[in-house]
Formats: C-alpha cells, sequence, structure tokens
C-alpha cells in the first residue's frame, strides 16, 4: 500500500513534500481516474486537511481564492459580477460530488486544456501563488500554464492560492461551453469573456477560448481591438479566420480541428452579444 499523508499544516506538508517528492492531492477527481487502477500510486501528499489553503477572502489588492477551495464553495460565494463567469464555469464541473470534491488546485495543476477553470481565471487576470523550499513567488496564469498537463510548478512547490486583481472585479461576465451533450462532459470549446462598459463605449474587455489548443488563451488581438470601440461593435466582433490565427485545435473523438474553430467563434460572439444586451 502507497504511504498516504495528510497534515493539518502548510509548514508540515512542504516538509513531506520535500523529504518524498510525494504526489500532491488536492480532491483526487482528476488524479484517481488518471492513475489507471485500484489505488493511487504514492507516496501521496493530500493537502485537503490544510485549513488556511481553503476559502475565498478579499484582500488590499483584490481576491485571493485558496488552493483547496472547491468548486461548490464558488458557486455559492458572494463575489462581484466579473466572477460570474467563474461560477458559471463552476456550475458545469462534473456532477455535484465532483463539485463538492473537486478543487481550484486541482484543475489547475492538472492542466488540461479543456479544464473549466481556466478561462474565466485566465480573463479575470489571475496569478497563481506558488510555495517551496524558496519561499513564495507569484505567476499570472497564463504563464503558469505551459502546455498540456504540464505547469511551471517545481516539484518541493504546492500551489497554495489564486489572487485576482481588483482592477479585473469590474464589469460583467459570462462562460459559455460547448459539448457532445449539456450535462456531465467534457468541452469541446468554451470561452470566458468579462466586459466593462462606460458610457456606452467598451473600456475593459476580456476573451478566453479553451480546449481549442493545448492550454486555454486570451484573445488578446482582438480585445485591443474592441477597447474603445461603442458596445455595437461587439456585434459578430469575431470571425472564423481571426479565431484560426489565435488558436491551434486538435481533431480527436469529440471534434475534428475545423468544428473547434467554427464552435469557438460562434461562442465568442453570443457571449458578447449576451454582454452588449445586459450592458
Amino acid at each position: 500500500m502507497s504511504s498516504y499523508y495528510r497534515p493539518d499544516t502548510l509548514t508540515e506538508a512542504l516538509g513531506v513534500l520535500a523529504g518524498t517528492g510525494a504526489v500532491v492531492a488536492a480532491g483526487c477527481t482528476d488524479l484517481f481516474p488518471a492513475t489507471g487502477g485500484p489505488e493511487l500510486r504514492g507516496p501521496i501528499l493530500d493537502i485537503t486537511a490544510i485549513g488556511e489553503l481553503r476559502g475565498i477572502a478579499r484582500t488590499a489588492d483584490g481576491w485571493r481564492i485558496g488552493a483547496t477551495t472547491t468548486w461548490a464553495d464558488l458557486r455559492i460565494a458572494r463575489l462581484p459580477a466579473a466572477f460570474d463567469m467563474l461560477k458559471q464555469a463552476a456550475a458545469e464541473v462534473g456532477a455535484r460530488q465532483i463539485q463538492n470534491a473537486g478543487t481550484v488546485a486541482g484543475n489547475l495543476c492538472n492542466a488540461s486544456p479543456a479544464a473549466d477553470g481556466v478561462p474565466p481565471l485566465l480573463a479575470l487576470d489571475a496569478e497563481v501563488e506558488l510555495i517551496g523550499r524558496a519561499g513564495m513567488r507569484r505567476l499570472p496564469l497564463a504563464e503558469f500554464l505551459v502546455d498540456a498537463r504540464q505547469t511551471q510548478r517545481r516539484p518541493d512547490e504546492l500551489l497554495t492560492a489564486v489572487h485576482v486583481p481588483a482592477r479585473a472585479g469590474s464589469g460583467q461576465s459570462r462562460f459559455l461551453k460547448l459539448g457532445a451533450r449539456k450535462y456531465l462532459v467534457i468541452s469541446i470549446a468554451m470561452v470566458a469573456v468579462r466586459l466593462e462598459v462606460t458610457n456606452g463605449l467598451i473600456s475593459d474587455l476580456a476573451i478566453a477560448v479553451g480546449a481549442c489548443s493545448t492550454v486555454a488563451h486570451r484573445l488578446s488581438g482582438v480585445e485591443q481591438g474592441l477597447i474603445g470601440a461603442p458596445v455595437a461593435a461587439l456585434d459578430d466582433a469575431v470571425n472564423r479566420a481571426r479565431m484560426a490565427v489565435c488558436l491551434s485545435p486538435i481533431s480527436d473523438i469529440r471534434a475534428d480541428a475545423p468544428y473547434r474553430i467554427e464552435a469557438a467563434t460562434e461562442l465568442v460572439n453570443r457571449v458578447l452579444a449576451d454582454l452588449a444586451g445586459a450592458s
């Protein structure tokens, strides 16, 4: 049987990690299915008993989302409308049982191209907090995610929190995904958009697309081209050719690459139209 550690302090957890090189578990909703066997291969470091790693707090600089905050926690959290897309994504992460166990850190460190939590957090300009032997460091989420199943987390580090800056807490937001069925599905394409309008003009815009590249991407060029434009400019603002330049989807059993481009284009335009109508 594998060695299993479940400390209740961060200091103890870091000691276990440094001493054993354990596999980190933060809910196991991805880790256990990936084992391909009847038990986890260890040693295993379960961080879900560390109280300081769970919860959402308003800080002087924005918001801090603890690593082991669950998707169920996020669904019921009182947050500004800019976080609606994150809460909507939380409602799409598997069934209720998965939402009760699955964590933000697990979703990010698993680094699936179809991770539902990533596009909303990218659109919120999120940073990840990592703590290890060398101390604490923070990285933009876009830098933390290197490739499919690859991150910048070092072997001796734990992802301890996600930080959202105060400037990203303004405006309205939406999340939308497409799958082969309505519920309990891995995305073919998904989008998260945050929009802020001032005096009828687009003052801030963030668009992120997931499941259409090895990592989710912000559509920075599209965003910059629309800042300062009237809200009416959001009507069919993105065409297929522009989307094809920004993304590099694969073809797999769920959808081929051309279909993913079409789907992402349609989803982005639907969300932009929805937000424009609400502004």
